[in-house]
């Protein structure tokens, strides 16, 4: 086998989180009694979410500010006033509770476990993904988990892979593979911590970056044949 451990990231990769984000901005909006029209308030949050988690992978903003700098800009734009930091906290605790997982996550999990270490590096909320990830129950397949809030070192920064490594004993980087959704945080922290990576592209978007994965699959279980080359 080229590889002995796989790094995967966790959301839009083996979760579903447009699914739980839905979910828990619904539940959310509605403990707090505003008229909620997701065709239009769930597009402009995930627009605002977006952006501002890129801002964190730049360094612009650090985690904690962003958990509540995210609704008031929503706040803002909505032109609706609430209680920024009392959303936050509903929207996270929704979200706690809003676990999905890919239809084919577990299976390809359940049979990777077998012949590689497993482990996932998420740039999370550690409130969040403690009970989204550590409690699901795919968890009992991946020796360990690393969520970025909880080193206080996120994606694409090299070091939070060296932790992961080194917190699996493990130290050869030709033996890794890196498996992620996002090219700015998964490919791109691979690129800079010297490990190769395969971009999951389930949309088949077009790349127009220069960030370059090892390998490209747009279905989960492709990875196997990956893996067997």
């Amino acid at each position: 086998m080229k590889y002995e451990i796989i790094i995967f990231d966790a959301d839009e990769t083996l979760f579903d989180f447009k699914l739980s984000e839905k979910e828990a901005f619904k539940n959310a909006m509605l403990e707090f009694d505003i008229e909620y029209d997701e065709s239009h308030h769930l597009k402009v949050y995930q627009r605002i979410n977006a952006a501002i988690w890129r801002e964190f992978e730049e360094g612009l903003i650090t985690q904690e500010r962003l958990k509540v700098e995210r609704f008031r800009r929503l706040s803002d734009s909505l032109k609706v006033q609430f209680n920024e930091q009392e959303f936050a906290k509903s929207y996270m605790k929704h979200l706690a509770q809003a676990s999905f997982l890919y239809p084919d996550s577990m299976t390809l999990v359940e049979n990777l476990h077998k012949d590689y270490t497993l482990t996932i590096v998420t740039n999370g909320l550690k409130d969040v993904q403690e009970h989204r990830i550590r409690k699901s129950e795919i968890s009992k397949y991946f020796k360990d988990i690393v969520i970025s809030e909880e080193v206080a070192i996120s994606k694409p920064d090299p070091k939070i892979f060296e932790l992961a490594l080194n917190n699996v004993k493990h130290s050869d980087k030709k033996r890794v593979l890196i498996v992620g959704d996002s090219l700015t945080s998964d490919i791109q922290g691979g690129i800079n911590a010297g490990i190769d990576t395969c971009w999951y592209n389930p949309g088949k978007k077009v790349n127009m970056t220069d960030i370059k994965p090892t390998y490209e699959i747009s279905c989960l279980m492709e990875l196997k044949t990956i893996l067997e080359e």
